[in-house]
């Protein structure tokens, strides 16, 4: 799992989740947790089965990726709280937008 962290949780910091994407990672981070423990061998049987998601609950942390990106989406805010006032990510964050929009429709962008 180390090795697919930094890919999957690239970005993460500017993710809103929903409960839809917190499922959809969960499902991601059990399919290769599967992927890594295999096939296990059953003992009385003697065939070959799927690694129920179970036996791996007990063995291991679970939902590893959503606690990781809502620590990394805290440590970046933590990073953009300290910036100055001047810097445009503070003001994204505080959410002090400069200026005024126009009333209305916006503008057509290129004429004809």
């Amino acid at each position: 799992m180390p090795d697919v962290l930094p890919v999957v949780l690239y970005g993460c910091e500017t993710w809103s989740l929903t409960l839809r994407e917190e499922r959809r990672l969960t499902v991601f981070e059990n399919r290769v947790l599967r992927g890594i423990f295999g096939r296990k061998r059953d003992e009385v049987t003697g065939k070959w089965r799927k690694v129920q998601m179970r036996s791996l609950v007990i063995n291991i942390p679970h939902q590893i990726l959503f606690g990781k990106s809502i620590l990394k989406k805290l440590r970046w805010e933590g990073h953009v709280a300290r910036m100055g006032d001047g810097r445009v990510v503070y003001r994204g964050l505080v959410g002090k937008p400069e200026g005024k929009r126009p009333l209305g429709r916006p503008r057509l962008g290129c004429k004809e």
